[in-house]
């Protein structure tokens, strides 16, 4: 192991908030007893337990090799439940869809070898992979297609996902290797849709789909299958043998739950770690070390201020939201927090083709914060913080804890909107209040089609719209946007989806991150130039094929 060669110095900020929460966490911050039982190759947990059962290959004279081990700094999971949860960066490793995304995010073949649509019965077909099974063994069928995404569909289920199969009329199981689904309306997104994680129905027929034990120990058909899961401290996780598209050259990887971004910058420096996604300022240290790679990594994933209309406070003070818009100074923000790594955000779809850049973008501009104010009868007092009604303006922005970035970006965004005269605060509940809280710094975005974080999120009563969000006008374009798949007529309905967003803001846009992995130079096969999704999900799109 490389041994841990100092600590990291700590930097300027142009917002002192930022610079004392972020010199705390950094002070306070050490190897917790779950870290140190968990060890980079096989090995042993801190009780003397064998953690590994991979043996390596065997050479000619029948000894073994070592296993080789890649150990990821992830953080913690209570579940990995693809059909009702986004964003598990381990459901790739795990599951395959019909499906899948290659290196430029479009869609290429998984479980499906092949497929066509019917236009006049608006009907997709897809032919299986033969010979495919599970994890267990067990053969994997066109069965379980439909059960997965009649689970996904079922209300009672309360998938976040459901939106993307709502046109599903009928699934139909016409062998143990054809499935075909009819839509209502055409939604071009629909194949995007399909890289959606297979679900066992034979393990999971009756189960509860939130609760069910197997989301504790997952069954698959990925390139990797489970090993073992210690709560709070590993995911490990070994080769499938009979994967269906070849066995991968990596034995063994381990998630190592690392939830504090200082405590993994350490954990690679020492050398326990051989991939981690760091903050910018962490991930500057590892530059021009050869025995370190370092990937600057373009993404679809956007932070802004998510504004939750159930509570009363916005649903007084709405007409405020665009002053709140143009207090934030994006720019600095990217630089002090990001240290560049990013670019200022007024919209969800700028890393899209169909990005209308002509929208209003909320440039920073005080000025126009105050005058939005006091046309809506908000009077500065003495405090310098506005009134209405007698009451002050204020405000609470909840953060998620464990993302140091999303918290500095909070800080920064709270000490701005406070200079404009909104008395407006940061805290980190130990759990997230979608109903009770004001405000919370959302990070979404996807690099898939348009649809995918559009109309679930911003689309009235849809899955994943947190926000409470509700709007005539942007319903109708996002629904006109799905449904065709002819360019002109779906760049124009977004177009006019996007201007009608930034008339009525459901967040204040603040940035795009850029995701900053570091990696062991000894790993081979990431794919540098894909554009990441949210939380910088998919360098894992390739592993089978990696290195080390």
């Amino acid at each position: 192991m490389r041994s841990l060669t100092g600590r990291m110095r700590r930097e300027t900020s142009l917002f002192a908030a930022v610079l004392l929460l972020s010199a705390g966490m950094l002070a306070s911050c050490g190897k917790t007893d779950a870290e140190e039982n968990v060890q980079t190759a096989g090995g042993r947990t801190g009780d003397g337990q064998e953690v590994g059962g991979q043996t390596g290959d065997a050479r000619a004279d029948g000894t073994q090799t070592e296993p080789v081990t890649l150990v990821y700094g992830s953080g913690d999971f209570t579940r990995i439940n693809p059909a009702m949860d986004e964003h598990g960066e381990i459901n790739l490793l795990l599951f395959n869809g019909l499906t899948a995304h290659n290196g430029e995010n479009e869609v290429v073949p998984g479980l499906a070898k092949s497929w066509e649509f019917d236009e006049a019965a608006c009907t997709y077909t897809f032919h299986l992979e033969e010979g495919v099974t599970w994890h267990d063994g067990e053969p994997f069928t066109a069965k379980d297609v439909k059960f997965t995404i009649e689970t996904i569909m079922d209300p009672e289920n309360a998938s976040e996902n459901a939106p993307n199969y709502e046109d599903v009329e009928a699934i139909t199981v016409e062998d143990d290797h054809t499935v075909s689904f009819r839509l209502a309306a055409p939604n071009v997104a629909f194949l995007d849709y399909m890289t959606m994680a297979v679900l066992p129905e034979h393990l999971l027929a009756g189960e509860d789909m939130q609760t069910s034990d197997f989301f504790r120990a997952p069954v698959g058909t990925g390139p990797y299958k489970l090993e073992s899961w210690d709560v709070g401290q590993a995911i490990i996780l070994t080769k499938n043998e009979s994967y269906f598209r070849g066995t991968p050259h990596i034995d063994r990887v381990i998630f190592k739950i690392v939830n504090d971004d200082n405590a993994k910058t350490l954990q690679m420096e020492a050398g326990e770690l051989d991939l981690a996604l760091l903050p910018p300022k962490a991930a500057q240290s590892f530059e021009n070390r050869e025995e370190y790679a370092c990937y600057h990594m373009q993404t679809s994933d956007y932070r802004g201020i998510l504004f939750n209309f159930n509570n009363a406070y916005w649903q007084e003070n709405r007409d405020i939201i665009p002053a709140i818009c143009y207090a934030i100074d994006r720019q600095a923000i990217v630089d002090a927090v990001l240290l560049g790594q990013g670019m200022p955000a007024y919209g969800p779809l700028q890393r899209n083709i169909y990005n209308n850049e002509n929208v209003e973008h909320y440039d920073y501009n005080p000025e126009k914060s105050a005058e939005i104010l006091e046309s809506a009868g908000c009077v500065k007092g003495e405090d310098g913080i506005y009134t209405r009604n007698g009451e002050p303006l204020s405000f609470v922005i909840s953060v998620g804890a464990g993302d140091q970035v999303r918290v500095d970006i909070a800080q920064a965004a709270a000490q701005q909107i406070r200079e404009i005269g909104i008395d407006c605060t940061v805290e980190i509940p130990t759990k997230v209040d979608w109903n009770g809280q004001i405000a919370y710094l959302i990070g979404w975005g996807s690099p898939f089609d348009a649809d995918d974080h559009t109309y679930k999120v911003f689309a009235t009563g849809k899955g994943a719209n947190y926000s409470g969000y509700s709007n005539v006008a942007v319903d109708r374009y996002l629904a006109q946007a799905r449904e065709s798949d002819d360019p002109q007529v779906r760049a124009e309905s977004y177009a006019r989806f996007q201007e009608e967003l930034a008339k009525d803001p459901a967040y204040a846009f603040i940035c795009y991150i850029d995701a900053d992995y570091v990696a062991d130079a000894s790993i081979h096969g990431i794919s540098p130039d894909t554009v990441m999704g949210h939380h910088g999900v998919g360098i894992f799109w390739n592993i089978a094929e990696w290195t080390k």
